[in-house]
């Protein structure tokens, strides 16, 4: 048997046990990038091999957490992918302005960068009092870190950047402090978020949305994955509700694909149509 057998079916057994162990599911992402990350994490823990990692799982009820935080893909950063900001500024934002309360759902928000980019957003359009925005993430080690909203100053030249090529209106600094080597998003950003713990794999429909942005996560699903997902975001919205999903991720070849309208060929951003009627 080769190596690389050995390791899938080594992965294979910690799905399982995350599964039934813990209510975790990771059966439907995308083998390749799950087995780089299963791989890493027993790397990164010191273990022998992914075997080790499955017995600890199941045995150590304290490790799962760390598990969960490593398996997460936290990567974001403040107003990333720019252009969507501006889309979402001129296209978007001018459509949901007539709601006397905007309901808005940032899925898998990782540290909070981007919750926080849509509070800075809504308040320059003058529509943040009227708004509540929904940042949720399965991993409670990020939620925590999104609700202190304090990063590291050394990215500050590209935060700067992308908020200046977002159309931002003011000065990026009237929204944060600067500190030692942490830079700390104000209270009032904090305001109308609400973070929460949800499993885009396992959970259900998440209220009333007018906006659902969920960036470059679909990416890591399978297939039959994505459409389990786009579904849910589809039955969250209201009719005429907004979607936004990453550069890189498209909803072309999905089961909901004759559920949105394309806003732009440049950008993903979706408006929900109502569905055709049946003969």
């Amino acid at each position: 048997m080769h190596l690389t057998d050995r390791q899938d079916i080594e992965i294979a057994l910690f799905v399982e046990a995350l599964r039934k162990r813990h209510g975790y599911d990771f059966g439907q992402y995308a083998p390749a990038s799950f087995k780089r990350r299963v791989l890493g994490l027993a790397t990164a823990l010191h273990l022998r091999s992914v075997s080790e990692l499955t017995e600890r799982v199941i045995h150590d009820d304290g490790f799962i957490h760390a598990v969960i935080e490593r398996l997460s893909v936290p990567v974001s950063e403040l107003f990333r992918e720019p252009q969507t900001f501006v889309a979402l500024r001129e296209h978007v934002l001018p459509q949901l302005a007539s709601y006397p309360h905007i309901n808005i759902w940032q899925a898998g928000c990782a540290h909070g960068e981007e919750a926080y980019s849509m509070a800075i957003l809504l308040r320059e359009a003058g529509m943040y009092e009227r708004a509540q925005i929904y940042a949720t993430d399965f991993s409670d080690a990020a939620l925590a870190k999104a609700q202190e909203g304090i990063y590291p100053s050394r990215e500050m030249p590209l935060y700067l950047e992308n908020y200046r090529k977002a159309g931002g209106k003011a000065r990026l600094q009237d929204y944060c402090t600067e500190k030692y080597d942490y830079l700390k998003m104000h209270d009032e950003l904090r305001a109308h978020i609400t973070f929460a713990n949800h499993n885009l794999v396992s959970d259900g429909v998440f209220g009333e949305m007018h906006l659902i942005l969920c960036r470059n996560v679909l990416i890591y699903f399978t297939d039959p994955l994505q459409d389990r997902v786009l579904g849910l975001f589809r039955d969250s919205l209201v009719r005429g509700g907004y979607l936004c999903i990453g550069i890189k991720e498209s909803l072309s070849f999905s089961a909901v694909a004759a559920d949105f309208q394309l806003l732009s060929r440049e950008l993903p951003v979706f408006r929900r149509v109502a569905p055709k009627a049946v003969p």
